[in-house]
C-alpha cells in the first residue's frame, strides 16, 4: 500500500562528536536531504545529544542502536483461522543494562524536545511505546526491526510486518541484511503490503536497489549517504537528486540496469537516466551487483524489469539464459565476410572476454584475419577457433610484428602497456574508457598512429541498448554530449 505524496530523502548520519554531527547536518542540507537520521549511539554524553537536537537544521529521525547482539523471540500470530509460529531475529539492542538505559534516555529526550521522528527498536516497544505515545506532542513514532542475514521469504517478512504494525506505531521500519541481490525481492513485497507507512532498507552492496527502486513499490522515504562517506547499500545523496531523480519514479516506471560484478565503476547510470528524461520516457537505469545471473533473471522476471546491459563476468552466461539470441551474437564460421576496409588485414586482439569476443566475431565478419592474445591461453584459443583465427601466448605480444598496417584492439580488463612495435599498426583501439585517453592511446598518437577511444565504443553500444530499451528512441546528440562532458 503506498503512502507517498512527496518522496522524502533522508541522510543517515553517524558521528563520534556533536560538532561532527552538526556539520554533517549542514552538508546533508546542501546536498538536498529533506531530513536526517541521527544515529546517537556514538555520542557519549546525554548533554551533547541535547545540544545536537536543539541545533538541528533539518527535520530529524532520532535512532539508537548500540550493538548487534542476536536476540531471539518466538511469536504466535493468528492469521485468518490459522495460527503461525515464527522466530524473530533482532540484532540491534544489547542486553547490557547501561546501553539500554542510555538508549531510553536518548529516545525520551527526543520526545521531550518534540523531534519530528523518534525510532524505537521493536525489542523496546513493549517497554516504552505507550509512554512516548502519551507524552509526545508532534513526534511521529517509528518502530523498527533489524533482521540478520539469511533467506527471508515474503511470508516471514510479511509476518514480521504484522508484528511491527501491531505496536500502534505511526511508521514501521524494516532493515534486513542481504547476501544476494535476489534477497531484496521480498523487501519490495513488504512495501506493497503495509497498512501504515513503511521504511525499508536492505543492508550491504547488493541491497542498493532497495533505495533506488523503493519508490516504484510505494516507499515514501529513501536514504542516502553524504558525499565522501560511502555506506554499503545507500546511494550518495547527490546521485538521488541529480542522477536518478527518484521523485519521478512511480509504479509505472520501467527498470533497466547494468548487471555486473563488480558494478560500482559503471558509467551507465550517468548516461541512460538523463537520456530517459530527455526523451520523456518513464524509465530508470540502476547498477545491479549480481552473483548468479540465472537466479537473478528468474527472480526479477516480471515485465517491469524490462532490459539489462550485461557486464563482466556474466556476458557469456547471459546468452545461455536467453530464449532468443540475435544472429550477430551467435555468428558461425560459415558466414561470408562483408566487403570492408579491414578485409584481409591482420586484426590483433588482446582479451577474450565479452567485449573481445564481440570484436573478434565482428572483425571476422568483415574479412579480417584475427590473432588473439589472452592471459588465459585456453580461453583465447577457444575464441580463435570460433573465428578461424590464431591464438598466441600473451607474453609473445611485445615481439609480435609479422607485418605493417595491422589493427590493434585492446579489450583487456586490466589495460595494456604500450610496446615498441606500435608503428606497425595503422589503427589502435582501446576499449578502456576510464581514463578516456589511456597511456596506450597516448603513445600510439606520438608515433603517428590513428586511435579510437573506448568512449566511442561506449557511446555506440549505449545508443544500441537505448534503442532496444525504448523501441527506437535514442537522442544521439544528447547522449554523446553527456558522455563527453561527464566522462
Amino acid at each position: 500500500m503506498g503512502f507517498r505524496e512527496k518522496l522524502l530523502v533522508c541522510a543517515t548520519i553517524e558521528s563520534e562528536t556533536k560538532e561532527e554531527m552538526v556539520k554533517s547536518m549542514e552538508i546533508a542540507k546542501e546536498e538536498g536531504a529533506d531530513l536526517v537520521e541521527l544515529c546517537m549511539e556514538s555520542i557519549s554524553h546525554i548533554s551533547d545529544v541535547e545540544l545536537v537536537l536543539k541545533q538541528r537544521t533539518l527535520p530529524a529521525i532520532v535512532s539508537f542502536s548500540k550493538t548487534k547482539i542476536v536476540v531471539l523471540h518466538d511469536f504466535m500470530l493468528m492469521v485468518g483461522s490459522s495460527v503461525h509460529n515464527f522466530r524473530l531475529n533482532s540484532q540491534k539492542i544489547s542486553c547490557k543494562g547501561d546501553s539500554k538505559h542510555k538508549c531510553l534516555q536518548v529516545l525520551r529526550l527526543a520526545v521531550e524536545l518534540d523531534v519530528e521522528f523518534v525510532e524505537i527498536d521493536f525489542e523496546l516497544a513493549s517497554d516504552m511505546i505507550n509512554e512516548v505515545m502519551q507524552k509526545r506532542e508532534n513526534s511521529k513514532i517509528i518502530v523498527s526491526s533489524y533482521v540478520k542475514c539469511g533467506i527471508h521469504s515474503k511470508e516471514k517478512l510479511g509476518n514480521l510486518l504484522i508484528c511491527l504494525q501491531s505496536t500502534g506505531a505511526d511508521i514501521v521500519k524494516l532493515v534486513t541484511e542481504v547476501a544476494y541481490i535476489t534477497d531484496v525481492a521480498p523487501v519490495f513485497h513488504v512495501l506493497t503490503l503495509s497498512q501504515v507507512p513503511v521504511i525499508v532498507r536492505a543492508v550491504g552492496d547488493r541491497g542498493l536497489i532497495s533505495q533506488l527502486l523503493g519508490p516504484k513499490y510505494g516507499a515514501f522515504m529513501v536514504s542516502g549517504s553524504l558525499g565522501g562517506k560511502s555506506i554499503p547499500g545507500l546511494p550518495p545523496l547527490l546521485s538521488i537528486k541529480n542522477i536518478y531523480k527518484l521523485d519521478n519514479v512511480d509504479v509505472d516506471t520501467k527498470v533497466f540496469g547494468v548487471v555486473s560484478n563488480p558494478v560500482g565503476h559503471s558509467k551507465g547510470p550517468l548516461l541512460h537516466n538523463p537520456a530517459f528524461r530527455f526523451c520523456g520516457y518513464n524509465g530508470i537505469y540502476v547498477p545491479l551487483l549480481v552473483d548468479n545471473i540465472k537466479e537473478f533473471l528468474r527472480v526479477f522476471s516480471c515485465s517491469d524489469f524490462a532490459g539489462f546491459s550485461i557486464g563482466l563476468p556474466h556476458k557469456e552466461a547471459a546468452v545461455a539464459c536467453c530464449d532468443e539470441v540475435d544472429p550477430l551474437a551467435k555468428i558461425s564460421n560459415g558466414e561470408e565476410p562483408n566487403v570492408s576496409p579491414i578485409a584481409g588485414r591482420l586484426f590483433v586482439l588482446v582479451g577474450a572476454g565479452g567485449a573481445g569476443r564481440a570484436l573478434a566475431f565482428g572483425a571476422k565478419s568483415k574479412g579480417a584475419r584475427v590473432v588473439i592474445f589472452n592471459r588465459n591461453f585456453g580461453r583465447g584459443e577457444s575464441l580463435a577457433q570460433a573465428v578461424s583465427g590464431e591464438a598466441l601466448p600473451i607474453d609473445h605480444l611485445d615481439a609480435f610484428c609479422p607485418e605493417n598496417g595491422m589493427i590493434l584492439a585492446n579489450c583487456s580488463a586490466i589495460g595494456m602497456e604500450p610496446d615498441e612495435n606500435l608503428r606497425s599498426y595503422d589503427l589502435v583501439f582501446d576499449a578502456v574508457y576510464t581514463p578516456r585517453n589511456t597511456r596506450l592511446l597516448q603513445e600510439a598518437v606520438e608515433v603517428g598512429v590513428t586511435v579510437v577511444s573506448g568512449v566511442e565504443m561506449f557511446i555506440r553500444q549505449a545508443l544500441g541498448q537505448f534503442k532496444l530499451f525504448t523501441n527506437g528512441l535514442a537522442p544521439e546528440d544528447f547522449m554523446r554530449k553527456v558522455v563527453l562532458e561527464q566522462f
